[in-house]
């Protein structure tokens, strides 16, 4: 028992085998581009914009994505030294930038929770709200502060690093540290559209328990459908294999389709 998961031992024994013939999560990285309607998202953020509502892209993605989740459980396991864990919550971790006092530009992690009972509205008002409480020029997080702490005592996060990594290996790690954690999260989205460049493939962190990750890159003509009009958002997915099945991730990406093609299926309780 990890404070984070509980191990899943009722396993097909191949399944249970994969994390000790793959041992790093690099070793078991497989890539998708996944592109969407980007018309669609769109026209939805319009019609919740003339209500009132101000929501963003990666609101309607995380919350497409999580709902998707519920659907699929296994997305939400992680791999921790050759052993598969079922996480206990639903967690995202997301960059965001920040410019300091002298202008130039900065960045900052961040970490929501979600649960059944929310919406993509609820969500969206989460980023928002950790948006705006770590966008200023002197505005810090958690992480923020640890971090600028280690790095003020030489030697300190060589140390530091070895200490927690090998704490989490043996499930020791204390639950407020992997709550502060980025890299302990069930999903970390990068939003590269943000700022006009392409998505890529970026890797899952060796250090945490992240298995999956996706990069939002800039809209481009829809040459999938033929419709060069139009545009599509391609995202850039990386997934650690040895989690589930092929057949598993195949839907859960046919149930996160489904809630990008029809964003109003989100705006109820998820648990419901």
């Amino acid at each position: 028992m990890r404070p984070d998961g509980k191990r899943v031992k009722d396993l097909p024994p191949i399944v249970a085998a994969i994390p000790y013939i793959m041992p790093k999560r690099y070793d078991a990285q497989n890539t998708i581009t996944e592109n969407i309607d980007e018309e669609l998202i769109k026209e939805y953020i319009r019609t919740k914009r003339r209500e009132g509502m101000r929501i963003n892209h990666m609101a309607v993605i995380i919350a497409a994505y999580y709902k998707a989740v519920l659907e699929n459980p296994k997305l939400n396991y992680f791999v921790m030294n050759c052993k598969i864990y079922e996480r206990n919550h639903f967690c995202v971790s997301f960059v965001i930038l920040k410019k300091r006092a002298d202008g130039t530009p900065d960045e900052t992690t961040l970490k929501i929770f979600l649960d059944k009972s929310d919406t993509i509205f609820t969500i969206n008002r989460k980023i928002n709200e950790a948006i705006s409480a770590n966008a200023g020029t002197h505005q810090s997080n958690s992480t923020d502060k640890f971090a600028r702490m280690m790095f003020s005592i030489p030697g300190l996060p060589r140390f530091v690093v070895w200490l927690a990594y090998h704490l989490d290996k043996h499930g020791l790690l204390p639950r407020k540290i992997i709550d502060l954690s980025p890299f302990h999260t069930s999903m970390f989205i990068t939003n590269l559209a943000s700022i006009k460049t392409s998505y890529i493939h970026h890797h899952c962190y060796e250090f945490g328990t992240t298995s999956v990750f996706i990069c939002m890159g800039k809209p481009v003509p829809n040459y999938v459908k033929g419709d060069l009009t139009k545009k599509m958002m391609p995202l850039g997915v990386v997934m650690d294999e040895r989690i589930c099945t092929g057949y598993e991730y195949a839907a859960f990406c046919n149930d996160f389709r489904k809630y990008l093609r029809d964003i109003s299926l989100l705006e109820k309780p998820f648990g419901e």
